[in-house]
């Protein structure tokens, strides 16, 4: 666990408050050596590397019945590279560092994404990015009335774990942070995901214990979010069933499955919540075991495991993890990410996250302090708690409606380029607006419609029968005019 201490509350000099930052209410302070924090943050780092490319091979292979790993040492032979698990956010942190802003401002993030999110990306991710060539920008990329992967998929979970690293003991700012930069793609359940994870990996810091880690959670969840029940409902399944696994897997299964195993249960927070809740409960602690059983849990088991492994990874630490002496290269490299380096090493990510930790740490109140020629930090803990509430779809829709339906107007009759006009088009279908866009300007939504049609890599993804709610999107579609693109 490396070396801290509990002290009571001390006198604050010169704290400068910036938007992420949220006073102590719990009155104490945790203290830590700084190299125990590089080591955890780097064992962090490591983890999830580890369980998101050694869980590869066991990725959506496992759906109706679990896997049978049965052997399995960590390994990156040739080192890590760029996987969607990880890379946003190594884009994320490295902006985060170069301009000294936790909270980048969404229009730079915009930039971000066309600069250097281009390919290797999927589902929610890859319908945002089409988004932001339409001129739609963050947070509106990640709300279901524009992308219809936003409400269920694990964008939420797998963009997360560096900012629950970010911000350790402080769950309630590794929550906001998560929020911030996960909203650019979902909304909703996937929302509270984000909060679950942030806060379990933020919380593993300072305790081995797997229920207080899993209370923490709980209690950063929104009561009426899905996964409070969940996280309960494995907890319950894993004290009935200590030993067998499988039995908690095929539960889960039975109770979460709402898709007959088609993609939204594939990719959907349900499942992969309760496979990464369940690899945490059996592996009680043990690097090896957890991520054992998150390829088993199955379904997006890299997802899963990275999440996972993050949290023990944590706990182990770095040095732990390296005199383990399985066979890892320390490099990190780019095959995803342009105009990005084309690489670095793990320990130089981690590094990253580091000093961005430096920063979260002092504007949330806590200093450094050096006692007999060793330097601390000292870090007012943050109790756990909901940040963010479930969202109220039927209010969001129609808030969006009423607010964006100027612009949507202005598009349609007097957008200066095909550009303002297709992002015109797409909104008024989205927000249920063109049939009476149609009856008051045809030839001007007519006009706009052929703009949009001009975005093929959007058209496809429009009309690609996926998902459940897309469905909606594509009927208002077509009874707007579109015609589906030629496959």
């Amino acid at each position: 666990m490396g070396r801290f201490r509990t002290v009571a509350a001390l006198p604050l000099i010169g704290v400068v408050v910036l938007c992420c930052s949220i006073a102590s209410a719990s009155g104490k302070f945790v203290e830590i050596s700084i190299e125990d924090l590089r080591d955890k943050i780097r064992g962090g780092t490591l983890g999830h590397m580890l369980g998101d490319l050694n869980g590869l091979k066991h990725e959506m292979k496992y759906i109706a019945e679990p896997g049978n790993v049965q052997a399995y040492v960590p390994a990156l032979p040739e080192g890590a590279w760029t996987d969607d698990d990880t890379d946003f956010e190594w884009v994320y942190l490295a902006e985060m560092q170069r301009s000294g802003e936790l909270v980048i401002p969404y229009t730079r993030i915009a930039t971000l994404w066309k600069e250097h999110i281009n390919r290797q990306i999927w589902c929610a991710n890859e319908y945002a990015r089409q988004l932001m060539d339409l001129g739609i920008a963050p947070p509106l990329t990640g709300k279901p009335a524009f992308n219809p992967w936003s409400d269920f998929n694990i964008s939420g979970q797998f963009v997360c774990e560096s900012f629950g690293l970010v911000a350790p003991g402080l769950p309630q700012t590794a929550a906001k942070l998560g929020l911030h930069y996960t909203h650019v793609t979902i909304d909703g359940e996937p929302a509270q995901a984000t909060q679950l994870f942030t806060t379990m990996i933020s919380t593993a810091f300072f305790t081995n214990d797997v229920d207080q880690i899993l209370d923490a959670g709980m209690a950063a969840l929104d009561p009426k979010s899905v996964m409070r029940q969940i996280v309960a409902d494995v907890r319950a399944w894993h004290r009935l069933y200590p030993v067998d696994w499988r039995t908690t897997r095929r539960l889960i299964k039975d109770k979460y499955t709402h898709y007959d195993g088609a993609e939204r249960d594939r990719n959907g927070h349900e499942l992969n919540t309760a496979g990464v809740i369940g690899a945490v409960l059996y592996g009680q602690g043990d690097f090896i075991a957890t991520a054992t059983y998150a390829f088993n849990f199955g379904w997006d088991a890299d997802n899963n495991a990275a999440t996972a492994c993050t949290i023990i990874g944590v706990q182990k630490g770095y040095r732990w993890m390296m005199a383990q002496k399985w066979d890892i290269k320390d490099f990190y490299k780019n095959t995803s990410r342009d105009n990005m380096p084309a690489g670095e090493t793990i320990a130089g990510f981690a590094d990253r996250i580091f000093t961005l930790a430096d920063q979260a740490i002092g504007e949330n109140g806590g200093k450094k302090v050096t006692r007999n020629g060793e330097t601390f930090y000292q870090i007012p803990l943050q109790p756990p708690k909901n940040v963010e509430p479930l969202t109220d779809w039927d209010a969001q829709f129609a808030d969006l409606r009423s607010r964006l339906f100027p612009e949507i107007e202005s598009g349609i009759l007097s957008g200066k380029t095909p550009a303002e006009q297709a992002r015109a088009a797409y909104m008024a279908i989205c927000l249920d607006w063109a049939s009476a866009l149609r009856a008051n300007h045809p030839a001007q939504l007519i006009q706009a419609l052929t703009a949009l049609s001009s975005y093929p890599k959007l058209m496809q993804l429009l009309f690609l029968p996926r998902v459940p709610s897309g469905a909606v999107l594509r009927d208002r579609a077509v009874a707007a005019g579109l015609r589906a693109p030629s496959r």
